[in-house]
């Protein structure tokens, strides 16, 4: 239990990872499966910005008389790499809410099972 503080943001990316699963599974509205998409998604970046953390780490700028003085240094990478994947994740939200919309103006609903019910052949 003394490494529960520690392994506290694990956790919130499990409980997140889990909802977001949950919610894509389980529900059959179109909107909702977006939103689940996108708690599952929030939940990656959590979990990758908290691997970029070090302990005792600073930002990596190199300033005079620190080189070699034992300083320890963050890797910026994972952080970088979230930035481009807020931005890719926002643009594949857009384009999934407008086919959402394409679909509606199709088939008159964004439930699952009535659209693949109106698909059937009778």
């Amino acid at each position: 239990m003394a490494d529960f503080p520690g392994l506290f943001n694990y956790w919130i990316v499990i409980v997140l990872m889990m909802t977001g699963f949950y919610v894509v599974i389980a529900r059959g509205n179109l909107v909702k499966k977006i939103v689940g998409l996108n708690i599952f998604q929030t939940s990656v970046f959590i979990l990758y910005i908290s691997m970029g953390k070090v302990d005792g780490g600073t930002a990596p700028i190199i300033v005079e008389g620190t080189v070699g003085a034992g300083v320890t240094y963050s890797n910026p990478l994972p952080h970088v790499l979230i930035l481009t994947a807020i931005v890719v994740g926002i643009a594949t939200t857009a384009l999934g809410l407008a086919l959402i919309v394409r679909i509606k103006e199709a088939y008159g609903t964004i439930e699952e099972d009535e659209i693949f019910a109106k698909d059937e052949p009778e």
